[in-house]
């Protein structure tokens, strides 16, 4: 009787928004119009709505001000049916004369199964949750301004996919086929964004999609299925904290290239050896990084019948620059389980590594075990972005609602088959001249390491065609990079000198 009882709760239905509009000459939020009492235990959405309000915000010195639109459009089937509505944050900036030429920059983040939260109140938006300088939770929760925000240069939207924040599939005969995977998702949501385009005019803007973590996958393959299905051709993508991007690398290159991490981690957390501990992290990387792509992945790759002498060599490296052991590298044929290196790292201080960030520490039930009890960095970040994000829609853009706000969603099962997305953005960027990519990593980010995204844009690139468009970002923290306020303040700067650098000059045509 417990499942039905929480799935009534979960999907408690949205209230009756109005369309509500505040003259553009009062730049104070709005308040929407008085809505219609809620209905208990319904699981109803209101499909499509907005909520319009003005406000200001202050960018390196310069006041901005702009427009929110909080609202819902829906995703409808090939004979019009309304299949669901998805929750979307749109910020345009409203001094600007020349819309055409102002870009727009559309918003994802990953999972799958989590909406836009993170970069919408952590990264390029206009507000910013409260945190402390490395991105630890304070109270009181609430937010403030942006002053790193892209809203100077740039009009965001930022999109929660289908079952995440706000959105809703709307009915229990709405096929789960149509939203929960790889493929379906690039699909539904290529065709959302040829609408929202079409109705805020922006077909002349030029274009940017930006994902994080698994979102990263999803703008990859959207490149490519806006491209060849909407006939809407992108100036740029950013991918923050990418995923493998269906880019093959099993056996001995997954095994190698997780060592650079572990590098990192180690020397955030003092466990290198005197000698590298008092370099720099960017001046030992390198080392690291030429002994995984030379020595590393030949060695790993012998496999048992590789030379005795060689394995302990390999292994005495493999200490050096891991933190570890020479006894647990060797313990595991030179293949160290990420799992097992966030336990095994700090184990003998008591505390563990977290995992999506891996400054941050956590505290287990005993020492002993094979991997963390829960992932540290992650529970710390649902302690400051969820009273952010319900006290800002709801009491800010005035997002009237009982429903809940869900930081991460029902969406599983989940169809991972037919992910060639890295193969998608390729392909977008071989047909299209003005297709720009920028990737940003976070050094101490585990689950979408740096070496890995390293990996992936160089085969991207197999022929090396391509590579004047593709450029590498490294930041000091972890999946979240932006959450550390230095590189909030870099990335931002990053993407703002992407999306300069990626805009033709006027005439300048697309071709090679």
């Amino acid at each position: 009787m417990r499942k039905p009882l929480l799935l009534l709760l979960l999907l408690a239905g949205i209230t009756g928004l109005h369309t509500v509009q505040a003259q553009p000459k009062n730049n104070k939020p709005v308040t929407p119009a008085k809505e219609d009492a809620p209905q208990h235990g319904s699981i109803s959405l209101n499909p499509d709505t907005t909520v319009i309000s003005y406000h200001d915000v202050t960018v390196k010195g310069q006041k901005i001000p702009y427009k929110a639109i909080a609202g819902t459009q829906p995703v409808w089937d090939q004979d019009g049916k309304v299949l669901a509505g998805l929750f979307y944050t749109y910020y345009e900036r409203t001094d600007v004369k020349d819309r055409a030429s102002r870009p727009l920059v559309i918003s994802f983040n990953g999972g799958p199964g989590t909406p836009s939260v993170w970069m919408q109140i952590a990264y390029t938006g206009p507000r910013l949750l409260n945190i402390d300088d490395e991105g630890y939770p304070v109270q009181p929760y609430g937010i403030h301004e942006n002053p790193e925000s892209i809203l100077d240069i740039a009009d965001i939207i930022y999109i929660d996919p289908a079952n995440t924040g706000f959105s809703r599939v709307t009915g229990k005969d709405a096929p789960r086929e149509k939203f929960f995977g790889v493929n379906a998702d690039i699909r539904y949501l290529a065709e959302w964004i040829n609408t929202f385009v079409s109705r805020q005019n922006r077909w002349a803007s030029p274009k940017y999609l930006i994902g994080e973590s698994y979102g990263t996958t999803r703008v990859s393959g959207l490149a490519l299925e806006l491209q060849n299905a909407q006939w809407m051709y992108l100036n740029g993508v950013i991918l923050v904290s990418p995923t493998e991007l269906g880019i093959s690398r099993n056996g001995p290159v997954d095994a190698a290239l997780r060592l650079p991490y572990f590098a990192a981690t180690a020397w955030y957390h003092k466990a290198l050896a005197a000698d590298l501990q008092q370099k720099d992290l960017t001046a030992i990387l390198p080392e690291v990084e030429d002994f995984t792509i030379h020595e590393l992945i030949p060695a790993i790759s012998q496999g048992g019948f590789l030379q005795e002498q060689t394995r302990k060599t390999i292994a005495a490296k493999m200490a050096r620059y891991s933190g570890l052991s020479e006894k647990v590298i060797l313990q595991h044929n030179l293949n160290v389980p990420p799992n097992f290196f966030w336990k095994e790292l700090l184990r003998d201080k008591g505390f563990t590594v977290g995992r999506l960030d891996s400054r941050y520490r956590g505290m287990d039930r005993e020492d002993a075990g094979n991997g963390p009890d829960y992932n540290a960095e992650l529970t710390s970040w649902l302690h400051a972005f969820t009273p952010a994000i319900n006290i800002y829609l709801r009491e800010e853009l005035k997002f009237r609602t009982d429903l809940k706000y869900l930081m991460f969603g029902p969406v599983h099962p989940w169809d991972s088959n037919g992910d060639n997305t890295g193969e998608n953005l390729r392909e977008a960027m071989a047909a299209n001249p003005y297709l720009h990519v920028m990737i940003q990593s976070g050094y101490y980010d585990g689950a979408c390491d740096y070496f890995n995204a390293k990996y992936s844009m160089w085969q991207m690139d197999p022929g090396g065609r391509l590579k004047d468009r593709l450029s590498w970002h490294g930041y000091r923290s972890g999946h979240m990079m932006y959450l550390r306020k230095d590189d909030l303040a870099t990335g931002n700067n990053d993407i703002r000198a992407f999306i300069n650098a990626s805009l033709p000059k006027a005439g300048q045509p697309a071709k090679y």
